[in-house]
């Protein structure tokens, strides 16, 4: 099947059935702001492509030197203060999707750029990136879980430290401390994340699914039902096809086939 393009404004969604590969890309550089309304419309995109049959992977990227450079600043005086309240709720749709999602990131990124990120279950940052939160210089403070978010992943410490002061941190930085995955150079940004879609979609679909919602749901949950869930997941599992073939493939020695069911 061909590769499908479709325009929005602000962002691009293509699909590569071939690669099982979904990308929403920030399409409005060099900065690639953000307006109000594309997070909407990025939410809606990326719910369509975890229903999207021919993607495994949904990867999040940005044309030109910057992943963004954050919201309209001027555009939230435009906004009532009850809207500004549901910020969250569109930022947080990578976390909420079934299927794996990516966040390659270059250059700067900040504010809504990096609480998009923050969504994420993987970040692959450069070297040269820069890494912000900057809303403190505004007189605001991030709105949409980025500073919760923030602070589980690297500590309160840090995360006081980096958005009090509305501080910048580096790639190497981000890497050290936990918020990234992986940091490369600038031009294997694209070859690191090619690299690790295919090795998502190397793995069961439906025990991918299941340990990430296993995984997010017990942030908020005591030790003990945390583990109470990851039992109750595991021993669903147990009755799926997949988890059949992952035994029989490595029983007979060979790569298993996997159908997400």
């Amino acid at each position: 099947m061909s590769e499908k393009l479709i325009k929005f404004e602000g962002f691009k969604v293509k699909v590569s059935p071939k690669n099982k590969r979904g990308d929403i890309i920030l399409s409005r550089p060099p900065l690639n702001v953000i307006e109000y309304s594309q997070r909407i419309k990025m939410a809606e995109a990326m719910k369509n492509l975890d229903n999207d049959t021919d993607v495994r992977v949904i990867v999040l990227r940005a044309e030109g030197e910057n992943f963004s450079s954050g919201g309209n600043i001027e555009g939230f005086m435009k906004e009532t203060p009850e809207t500004l309240t549901m910020l969250a709720q569109n930022v947080m749709t990578p976390e909420k999707l079934r299927k794996p999602v990516i966040a390659a990131i270059q250059g700067y990124c900040f504010g809504v750029g990096l609480e998009f990120s923050l969504a994420c279950d993987f970040r692959i940052v450069t070297r040269n990136s820069q890494l912000s939160l900057p809303e403190m210089k505004i007189g605001m403070i991030p709105g949409s879980g980025g500073s919760v978010r923030l602070a589980r992943m690297i500590g309160l410490s840090r995360v006081k430290d980096m958005i009090m002061r509305g501080k910048r941190i580096s790639g190497e930085e981000a890497f050290k401390w936990g918020l990234a995955s992986e940091v490369v150079e600038n031009l294997e940004l694209e070859e690191a994340t090619s690299k690790l879609v295919k090795e998502l979609c190397s793995v069961s679909p439906l025990a991918q699914r299941a340990i990430k919602t296993v995984l997010n749901t017990s942030q908020d949950a005591p030790l003990h039902v945390a583990i109470e869930l990851e039992g109750e997941t595991y021993g669903r599992l147990r009755s799926s096809n997949d988890f059949k073939e992952g035994v029989s493939s490595f029983v007979e020695k060979r790569k298993p086939v996997y159908k997400g069911n």
